[in-house]
């Protein structure tokens, strides 16, 4: 799949730019995907130890993006 992107990125130069974006958008969107798996607190990966862990949030912790 890979030689394929490469062969047509090299046939038509314009697509190069696409090809960039596209990919740059995509591993944005995992990044923040894992990020707000591991860091939420609306997770919860252990059930026994820490059921609801947003519980535990006081009124000055951050969690949220921005």
């Amino acid at each position: 799949m890979l030689h394929q992107i490469f062969s047509q990125a090299k046939k038509q130069p314009n697509l190069t730019s696409l090809f960039i974006f596209i990919g740059a958008g995509g591993t944005e969107a995992a990044l923040y995907t894992i990020y707000l798996a591991l860091f939420n607190p609306d997770v919860s990966w252990n059930r026994k130890n820490n059921p609801e862990p947003w519980n535990r949030l006081g009124p000055s912790d951050q969690y949220k993006f921005y």
